[in-house]
């Protein structure tokens, strides 16, 4: 007998928020082959009209970044009404306490560190939060 085939499930949105091309191509690559819908913007600005347009269910949000800093685009996503509960995972490479309380005061969801995580930690962090 035939099995039943399953409905479609939603491809969770994602929006990566990376300045590093090289990095980001990369990043983009792994998720969209993990099934996920993947926007890439380069900078901050980019990002917070991104957030509203494409309308993510998680953000990969990288910190330093040319015109406005991942903790200005997250303080911002926060008081956002249409953005205030998308799930924001900050991916940097600052590795200081300060900087991830900072990231945890404004309301990051997850803060991972580039130089101690593999892409594979990534994913899963990002399937935890969406829980896929």
């Amino acid at each position: 007998m035939d099995e039943p085939t399953k409905p479609a499930t939603k491809q969770h949105k994602i929006l990566l928020v990376e300045d590093d091309d090289a990095l980001a191509s990369v990043y983009q690559t792994r998720l969209q082959a993990e099934g996920f819908d993947v926007k890439r913007v380069p900078n901050g600005e980019d990002a917070l009209a991104g957030a509203l347009e494409y309308r993510p269910d998680l953000i990969v949000l990288d910190v330093m970044m040319p015109k406005v800093s991942g903790f200005d685009v997250l303080d911002i996503l926060r008081n956002t009404p249409e953005t205030a509960k998308v799930k924001v995972v900050m991916l940097t490479a600052l590795s200081q306490d300060s900087d991830k309380e900072r990231a945890q005061s404004l309301g990051a969801d997850d803060y991972l560190v580039k130089s101690q995580v593999v892409i594979a930690d990534v994913v899963e962090r990002i399937k935890h939060h969406l829980t896929v």
